[in-house]
């Protein structure tokens, strides 16, 4: 539930850009509407090339939890500093450096979480990951509401004052997160000896030894990553999925074209998150009961095609505004999956495991930094608009392949000493062949 908290915050940070648009931040720094995108793009400079090294960090410390926690602190207090931004240049270098030190966290509690529970246990906890971002760019519309009538006070411009009281608020979750975020299950010091030695049969029982005994280096792990073509295949999965949610960054933007004004505009970003907290909770307890990964990303790609294509065709309030409820759950919803699907189709050596976990969303962010300059040519956005119909088609077409590839390989996996051997070369370990492993939800 910490990393939940923390990761509510973490959205409102990165909403309070958007937010502050609104509120006139590009007429006081003088930015013209391609620095702006140039300004929400830019925390990917930071955040992209660290999450890689962070990760491998993670394979090697005794407590990640505190890691994580001590990163949040350092973010909150940065995120403060841009409202002390008196120019375009002070912009950026802030949210470079902001995107360096949130680097530690997506991909790290992704991976923490996949040390810590089981294949039936851990899309729901990746879910709850994602409702609580859902539930921060909820809650990040309605506090901006509030916080922006702080306009003028003290002769401090209002989206200055959002910076400020929402960086301290990420400092003080941190702080308190720091006493309760446990160690790996074989070393955590909140269970007695036999629930951590009951901990850790849990999760070798299924995938073989794990973050307690197996011996790898972090840079071999690495390498079998990069050389493992269904991580590229994920990898891929995920710059098409971050590509569908540069829409997120400028739901603001997209919201405001239905007529209303300031407050309403950002009141009514807050009902399409909260309909995807409600969304991502049936998407993981559908994955988890049956063990599916490949229909729940094809039924989010589905409600795209419905969300973008009917905002492409028509601007009627009633009818735009419906298709907006479905954007989060249909951007942010094929990633569960995808992200389980690496948990459980890489899960050793962990080492390859907290890599891979940090390649999905490192080079999948790349996509952040070319989509913020489609959204353009308000209020019909035809760019960003049908770039998201081509992704999705892109999309369905990618992880149907991956599909393919891995009822093959488990063909092989099924088959004799030859084809089990050629199934190995695939990133199985002899363990998990002894233990009768296979690739699940495709």
């Amino acid at each position: 539930m910490n990393g939940d908290l923390t990761l509510t915050k973490l959205d409102i940070d990165r909403q309070n850009l958007s937010s502050a648009k609104l509120q006139n931040i590009m007429g006081d720094l003088n930015m013209t509407a391609d620095q702006f995108s140039t300004a929400t793009s830019i925390l990917y400079v930071g955040y992209i090339p660290f999450q890689i090294p962070s990760n491998m960090i993670m394979t090697k410390i005794t407590r990640p939890g505190l890691y994580i926690c001590v990163a949040v602190v350092i973010w909150g207090i940065i995120s403060s500093c841009t409202g002390a931004a008196q120019s375009y240049g002070g912009l950026l270098g802030v949210r470079i450096v902001l995107g360096v030190i949130e680097a530690v966290f997506f991909p790290g509690v992704i991976y923490y979480l996949s040390a810590w529970y089981t294949k039936q246990e851990l899309g729901k906890r990746l879910a709850a990951l994602y409702i609580g971002q859902q539930l921060g760019s909820a809650f990040g519309g309605l506090i901006a509401a509030g916080v922006l009538k702080l306009n003028g006070v003290h002769g401090i411009q209002g989206w200055r004052y959002l910076f400020i009281v929402e960086g301290v608020a990420t400092v003080g979750i941190g702080l308190i997160s720091c006493f309760f975020m446990p160690e790996y299950p074989h070393n955590a010091r909140l269970l007695k000896p036999i629930e951590r030695d009951l901990a850790v049969w849990r999760i070798e029982q299924e995938s073989g030894v794990g973050e307690a005994h197996e011996e790898i280096s972090t840079l071999h792990g690495f390498f079998l990553a990069l050389t493992d073509i269904k991580i590229w295949v994920l990898v891929f999965c995920v710059i098409l999925s971050q590509a569908l949610n540069s829409a997120l960054n400028f739901l603001p933007t997209i919201v405001d074209t239905l007529g209303y004004d300031e407050t309403m505009t950002l009141v009514l970003t807050a009902p399409p998150y909260l309909f995807a907290c409600f969304y991502f909770y049936f998407l993981s307890w559908w994955s988890d009961r049956t063990g599916a990964l490949y229909w729940p990303i094809i039924l989010s790609l589905a409600l795209g095609v419905v969300g973008f294509v009917v905002s492409l065709a028509t601007t009627n309030t009633g009818a735009r505004y419906f298709a907006i409820m479905l954007f989060p759950s249909a951007t942010i919803g094929p990633q569960i999956p995808i992200y389980k699907t690496l948990s459980l189709h890489m899960a050793r050596p962990y080492p390859k495991r907290a890599a891979g976990v940090a390649l999905l969303n490192a080079i999948g962010g790349t996509s952040n930094v070319w989509g913020s300059y489609l959204w353009t040519e308000g209020p019909r956005f035809y760019p960003g608009f049908g770039m998201c119909i081509g992704v999705i088609v892109a999309f369905i077409f990618t992880i149907t392949g991956y599909e393919w590839y891995i009822i093959s390989e488990n063909k092989k996996l099924n088959g004799d000493e030859v084809q089990v051997r050629r199934a190995m070369k695939g990133g199985v370990t002899q363990e998990q062949v002894d233990m009768g492993w296979r690739y699940e939800g495709y």
